[in-house]
């Protein structure tokens, strides 16, 4: 959900105005009632009542590029009105053009820098927290043996041992989760860098294959790595994967089709009973066979496709989510003033934020006044 009563009461407070469609927020965990008290106005989603879009300035939404597609009440946005949420932004030319042709504008999350003063308007990366967390316990409920060490009458149980593939936003998270839950953590990243940020939180990090050549970062996001890289990097996660119980995979590179770290000879030297999670199989998958949403037994190894993790956790991913959509809001408008009745929304070109996310532009004849966010 792209507004919760918490946001909605936050935005009224600096003179928006916001219509939630009914019901909107029912599966996340937020009735009508709780948006109406909020200062929020009820519409209705389709049919009569739901004009309110020709009225609307600033749309948000959490899956914008479906939201173009397949609303056809989006035509009735007035030129110049701003869309903000996650619009699959890359090669998406047909989508570009569709939002140019109605004189929209459209500031695609996905695009957002990774700088210190953007850092609450970061979408990816509360929602990777989420997923990087959702996939230890999905790979500990499949598990065939425990997580943690256990000294029981019967002997000693040893703690299982998880091998997590990208030291990112999710890969740290699904770090720290399964070592609260008992087990022992290794971390492969081909960033030499992220060492110190694993060990902080307990894991053990592999170091990267020694090449002359080693991908880095550009703007906070791991870039992809040389053939040569990744094919010295699978040989060493060779070894891992035969030590490993659980591995959770979470490399990604914007724009581009996920690394593959793990082809089918790879699972064929895991323990039998042993689980994969693919954070990445939307893109691609890092390793061979993964399935989007579903389980895949391979060699007696459970392949679990971590396609959409956040929203099994729909209300705390929508909490987040619309703080970070707020966050963005409030740097993009003016608070209202005795000349302006209402708050007034202006792109700054300049500004590092705007220029980073906007994904089309319609320069619209003045300022928009926000009165109305749907």
């Amino acid at each position: 959900m792209a507004a919760t009563p918490e946001t909605v009461r936050r935005l009224t407070a600096k003179g928006c105005s916001l219509s939630v469609e009914r019901g909107a927020g029912q599966a996340s965990g937020y009735d009508d009632d709780a948006y109406r008290d909020a200062g929020a106005a009820l519409v209705e989603a389709k049919g009569a009542g739901s004009d309110h879009w020709s009225h609307t300035d600033v749309v948000l939404a959490v899956q914008a590029a479906a939201l173009v597609r397949g609303r056809p009440e989006f035509d009735s946005l007035p030129a110049g009105a701003v869309l903000l949420g996650l619009l699959e932004p890359h090669g998406n030319d047909d989508l570009k053009q569709q939002l140019q042709s109605r004189q929209l504008t459209g500031l695609a999350l996905e695009l957002l820098p990774r700088i210190s003063r953007a850092q609450a308007m970061d979408v990816l990366s509360s929602q990777a927290n989420i997923a990087g967390y959702k996939a230890v316990l999905l790979a500990a409920a499949a598990l065939d043996r425990y997580v943690p060490m256990l000294m029981t009458a019967a002997g000693t149980i040893q703690p299982a041992r998880a091998l997590v593939l990208g030291a990112g936003v999710a890969g740290l998270q699904a770090l720290a989760t399964a070592r609260r839950l008992g087990a022992v953590v290794y971390v492969s990243d081909v960033r030499a860098a992220a060492k110190e940020q694993v060990e902080s939180l307990g894991g053990r990090f592999i170091e990267p294959p020694e090449l002359e050549q080693k991908p880095g970062e550009t703007g906070g996001y791991a870039q992809q790595a040389s053939e040569a890289f990744l094919a010295e990097q699978r040989r060493q996660l060779t070894e891992q994967l035969a030590l490993a119980d659980m591995v959770i995979c979470t490399a990604q590179v914007p724009g581009r089709p996920a690394p593959r770290l793990i082809d089918d000879a790879m699972l064929q030297h895991m323990r039998p009973g042993g689980v994969v999670v693919d954070l990445a199989v939307a893109q691609g998958g890092n390793c061979e066979g993964t399935e989007a949403g579903t389980t895949v037994w391979r060699h007696g190894v459970q392949l679990i496709g971590g396609d959409g993790l956040p929203c099994t956790v729909a209300n705390h991913a929508s909490a987040l989510y619309a703080r970070n959509l707020a966050a963005l809001l409030e740097h993009l408008i003016t608070p209202a003033t005795a000349d302006d009745a209402a708050p007034v929304l202006r792109l700054d070109l300049e500004d590092p934020i705007v220029a980073g996310c906007l994904f089309s532009h319609h320069v619209s004849p003045a300022p928009v006044a926000v009165g109305g966010a749907a």
